[in-house]
């Protein structure tokens, strides 16, 4: 009886989550209720044991100082200058300056990981000068989206830190497990779009000279907007990867650097820095809610025997791993329509693990194509979120049929590449 009731409680949260309830209440409140009915009451004193456990995790620090150099770098005004600079390097290519809003948004998804803020940035900076160069709307859309949403995937991401964590795997190994799949999707983007400038060349415009030329002026310009930043991701990324630094330190290297990418840019002022530590506090407040909330329901779930319930329910079924991974990336996927990367990542993440964990699969083999698969997610039409903010700061004339028609060849990339993640693990382990 009581792990159906686990299975209740699951489908309980989920459904409520979907209906509009705070996720974090919803997690936490709905299962100290089954607690109390279905449980002895004293289960619930592994409770603060298992709260200061997660709080006490140095890891999770990370994702504080990572928002915080996200925000920062957003304020300092980093992208319009790195688009405009790369506009110029690659103003003699035809789709040159799609190529730049794809190569701009990998730097700043290295950068900053804010998916939101990102796309909606790019869209704002980029999409009016697209549509008045000649670019087809569907084109120039389906760049920005697909652009915009890359730090799901490219480290330092939000979204990894929470998976190693929810995973219990090494954070930084995930990052560096996340390098190739990210570098080999933003060379299909760009590769996509040179193509397309071959054989639909109507879809976009031809190359223009550079604006200015390269002298001692566009250098320093060049050094400001995209050498600086690069010597920031490379601090962060190289210090984990090398392991002179934990996630933990080397965000902190992060958020100082960003800071004083900000001054140099004479972007850094008091009111700048009140709003970023306003807005880091928001994001850092509701994570660490859902976080807590999502801890009361591992432990009530786990106490009403739902985790060893679903290892005999797969044991029966006579699913191979590869098939059960097959149907959780399909759950994971429709789920990301309605509910964002950090309630799946707390939900439905932490039930499937012992199952993997049965089947001996490889924890950071998994994290990353999660991660990926969230990011496709976040860009699939009807639902996918990234289509919804680029609409919002869409001219008029941009349709939302433009939006879908133009994401469609970036999810089928997408597609490829967790294909070639699930064929050839060997190529992140």
């Amino acid at each position: 009886m009581l792990p159906v009731l686990a299975l209740i409680l699951f489908a309980s949260i989920f459904l409520l989550v979907l209906y509009g309830y705070p996720v974090a209440f919803t997690l936490g409140g709905l299962s100290l209720i089954y607690a109390l009915c279905f449980l002895d009451v004293s289960v619930l004193t592994l409770l603060p044991n298992r709260v200061m456990g997660v709080m006490e995790n140095s890891v999770l620090l990370a994702v504080p100082l990572f928002i915080f150099m996200g925000i920062m770098l957003e304020r300092s005004g980093l992208a319009e200058r790195m688009l405009r600079t790369m506009a110029d390097l690659f103003g003699r290519v035809r789709g040159g300056m799609a190529v730049s809003v794809i190569i701009v948004g990998a730097l700043l998804a290295a950068s900053t990981g804010i998916v939101g803020a990102t796309v909606v940035t790019m869209g704002l900076i980029s999409l009016p000068p697209m549509l008045k160069k000649g670019y087809e709307p569907s084109i120039a859309t389906g760049v920005i989206a697909a652009s915009g949403t890359l730090g799901q995937i490219i480290p330092p991401s939000v979204v990894l830190v929470l998976l190693g964590s929810v995973l219990g795997v090494s954070v930084g190994k995930l990052f560096a497990a996340a390098l190739v799949p990210s570098a080999l999707l933003v060379g299909a983007y760009i590769l996509y779009v040179l193509l397309l400038g071959i054989f639909k060349p109507t879809a976009l415009p031809p190359g223009e000279r550079q604006v200015e030329p390269w002298d001692a002026t566009f250098f320093k310009r060049l050094f400001g907007s995209l050498v600086l930043p690069l010597i920031l991701i490379v601090a962060v990324l190289g210090s984990i990867l090398a392991g002179w630094a934990s996630p933990t330190e080397a965000a902190a290297i992060g958020a100082a650097g960003a800071m004083l990418l900000t001054l140099s840019q004479r972007k850094l002022t008091w009111d700048t820095t009140k709003l970023v530590c306003r807005e880091t506090t928001h994001l850092t407040s509701m994570v660490f809610m859902i976080l807590l909330g999502a801890t009361t329901f591992s432990l009530v779930f786990r106490e009403l025997g739902g985790d060893s319930f679903l290892v005999h329910l797969i044991e029966r079924s006579d699913l191979t791993e590869y098939q059960f991974l097959a149907l959780v990336m399909v759950v994971v996927f429709i789920a990301g329509f309605f509910i964002d990367f950090i309630e799946i990542v707390f939900i439905i993440v932490p039930v499937v693990t012992p199952l993997f964990v049965g089947y001996g699969t490889d924890l950071i083999w998994l994290g990353v194509l999660l991660g990926i698969n969230l990011q496709t997610s976040f860009l699939s039409p009807p639902f996918g979120f990234a289509l919804f903010y680029l609409k919002g700061v869409a001219p008029p004339e941009v349709k939302t049929v433009h939006l879908y028609r133009g994401i469609l060849p970036f999810l089928l990339i997408q597609v490829v590449l967790i294909a070639l993640v699930v064929l050839f693990p060997e190529w992140i382990l």
